[in-house]
């Protein structure tokens, strides 16, 4: 089996995340048995053979198929901050497991031919996957580099991450989504940022001078990767290194508030916020406020620049399992492990979603009739859907009407939701409506 390229989609890749690296022309990649990193040997041995090291240096940790073996690996590779689980007990996720679902066939979008659950594990190029039906492990399976224990990246499903922290302090009364940026940060008084909302940063609905073009190297994306320390600074790199001189150099290009444009430094502004207000670093609140209690199994960890700040857009890592907990609770009304995690409220308002006109123009072709609210995104169809999405496949997936969560980690070569969602949301539905059968 070969993935090509779809042919409208050559330069520009739009997904529900950032950072995909621009893939030389070639139209067509190995399928992921052929690809498995496992198989391949990438970093194995004492050392590696030269043909085998995945390097951050030369950027080859972003090149595919390293990212296979990388998208499992990262702490090994650059600087991170940890999330620690908390001294808590694990919290029991009781297993009913179904052998019928690899068997539920699903029709992709735009296809005429059917395909298996099972036939999708590698055809989304699947590093783990775990489905709970009523707060049980129903099926889970792992392939690549990914094993239980050991953490992979979650790219933007970080953001979902970030906006529900922000919904905790709003619900304390400490953040305000009707203030401005600048009233919390002043040094972001003369950006893009400083009169935009704290709403308009969840919804992203700024109005920013930045594009997320992944095949021009001159896009803002690829100066944003590098402040952020997720791409290496090529030889006398002279645009703003870190982070918080990265978000302080953007302009403004048109009226806040208009319509939804995905641009992930909203979400990078809105940690700054939050940190301003905590008093703590991002990866002491998330372990604080969410992670600690949800009984996690293993600790998490943040991708930071420079300066150790976190890459709030998409640098968090975590087990697959406890991104399941969390998708658990957020299915659960906020509720999980024996206590509130989650306002109810704030689970209530990404449920209802955001505005669909806003978010209509800005091409989302698997999504239609679909909204982003909070930084999560609802896909307002007959089960009341929701979902937090990453580049290369990463997802929270939840059905409130099957009581079914999706968890799932993969290395698609290909950044762009819209290059999954054809095998993934019709996947998704079809397992939900099994679970439903009596």
């Amino acid at each position: 089996m070969r993935v090509r390229w779809l042919a409208a989609m050559p330069a520009l890749i739009a997904g529900a995340g950032v950072l995909l690296w621009a893939q030389a022309s070639g139209s067509d990649f190995p399928d992921a048995r052929a690809t498995d990193p496992v198989t391949l040997g990438w970093m194995t041995g004492s050392p590696p053979p030269a043909g085998k090291i995945v390097r951050f240096s030369d950027g080859s940790h972003y090149k595919f198929p390293q990212t296979r073996w990388a998208f499992s690996h990262m702490r090994e590779l650059v600087p991170t901050a940890v999330v620690p689980r908390g001294a808590g007990p694990v919290s029991a996720l009781p297993r009913s497991e179904r052998r019928d679902l690899d068997a539920v066939t699903f029709m992709p979008i735009g296809k005429s031919t059917p395909m298996t659950w099972a036939a999708a594990f590698d055809a989304n190029y699947t590093d783990g996957i775990v489905v709970l039906h009523r707060g049980q492990i129903v099926y889970e399976r792992y392939g690549g580099a990914l094993t239980p224990e050991r953490q992979h990246i979650a790219f933007s499903v970080t953001k979902s991450f970030v906006a529900t922290l922000a919904s905790i302090l709003m619900a304390e009364g400490r953040l305000d989504e009707r203030a401005t940026v600048a009233s919390y940060v002043p040094e972001l008084q003369r950006s893009a940022f400083g009169d935009a909302t704290i709403r308009q940063l969840l919804d992203m609905t700024t109005g920013l001078d930045y594009s997320e073009d992944y095949a021009d190297d001159r896009s803002p994306v690829w100066s944003l990767g590098r402040a952020v320390g997720f791409l290496p600074m090529p030889p006398g790199y002279s645009r703003p290194a870190t982070s918080y001189a990265y978000l302080a150099s953007l302009a403004k290009s048109g009226a806040h508030g208009e319509r939804f444009v995905y641009k992930t430094p909203n979400t990078d502004v809105l940690a700054w916020v939050l940190r301003r207000v905590s008093g703590q670093t991002l990866s002491d609140l998330l372990c604080e406020r969410i992670f600690s209690k949800l009984g996690a199994e293993q600790d998490a960890y943040f991708l930071v620049d420079a300066t150790g700040v976190e890459f709030a857009g998409g640098g968090l890592h975590m087990a697959l399992r406890d991104l399941a907990r969390f998708g658990e609770a957020m299915r659960l009304d906020g509720k999980f492990n024996g206590q509130q995690i989650v306002p109810k409220t704030f689970v209530d308002d990404v449920r209802r979603g955001g505005d669909t006109q806003k978010f209509a123009g800005a091409g989302y072709t698997t999504l239609p009739g679909g909204s982003y609210h909070s930084m999560w995104w609802v896909l307002h169809n007959p089960h009341g859907a929701y979902s937090a999405r990453g580049i290369h496949g990463q997802a929270i997936y939840v059905d409130p009407a099957a009581e079914m969560v999706i968890a799932r980690f993969a290395s698609h070569p290909l950044g762009g939701n819209v290059n999954i969602d054809p095998m993934s949301l019709p996947a998704y539905d079809a397992v939900a409506k099994h679970l439903m059968k009596p």
